[in-house]
């Protein structure tokens, strides 16, 4: 007999609803806001709101200010090149360790299915669901490598990456280039060529970077 899914507490509750907010924009970078206000806004009782804070600036999202609320995080041109130069190393390394371990097809089959997701939302122009799929390829990609510090590091930064991609998400053109990297880094996986998986990984994240970084620019979203 199946067991019924675990019921999210309110603080995880909190921590995500807070954390869209700010990925959507709602929350804009160097606002403050009281916990009294956030909890009013999301509808629950200060404390889950006041430990998911925490949790959130943990993540870089946001300063918590004793008796002042809270800070959203502003970050800088400077801080997005440094966090996609870690993320392209680790995340390579991941691709490559990969392919390492000679996976069958059963074990990349989320990853392949991320692609198709993608692929699928691209034919209908739905960014967003594109942005869903595109998160859960990266994060599949790197519990393939199975390291567990690059996990976690890698976990820590994506949060910036994911706020930067939701505040240009419109204003770029679709990923096509990007759908056809992803594919071709599963298929050196599945082929277990570690080289060409590190080196396919490596160069989408370099020009997915650039990218990011020209719109940034262009449309004065960041400090520079």
């Amino acid at each position: 007999m199946l067991e019924a899914p675990k019921q999210k507490t309110i603080t995880t509750q909190a921590m995500e609803q807070i954390r869209q907010l700010i990925f959507d924009g709602e929350l804009s970078a160097g606002s403050d806001h009281l916990e009294s206000e956030l909890a009013d806004r999301l509808g629950m009782s200060r404390t889950p709101v006041r430990e998911a804070t925490l949790m959130l600036a943990q993540q870089g999202l946001l300063e918590v200010r004793p008796r002042k609320g809270v800070r959203i995080a502003t970050l800088s041109l400077k801080d997005m090149e440094e966090i996609y130069a870690i993320l392209t190393e680790l995340e390579s390394l991941a691709a490559e360790e990969a392919a390492e371990k000679g996976y069958s097809d059963k074990d990349i089959a989320v990853l392949k299915q991320s692609i198709e997701a993608m692929e699928e939302a691209l034919k209908r122009e739905d960014r967003e669901a594109w942005a869903i799929a595109d998160d859960a390829f990266h994060t599949e990609l790197v519990r393939l490598g199975g390291n567990s510090r690059v996990q976690s590091i890698v976990s820590m930064m994506s949060n910036q990456v994911r706020r930067a991609r939701a505040m240009t998400l419109y204003i770029r053109p679709l990923p096509v280039k990007s759908n056809e990297d992803h594919r071709a880094v599963f298929d050196a996986i599945r082929k277990g060529d570690a080289a060409a998986a590190r080196q396919r990984h490596h160069s989408h994240r370099q020009h997915a970077r650039e990218v990011l970084i020209e719109l940034l620019k262009k449309h004065k979203l960041f400090q520079i």
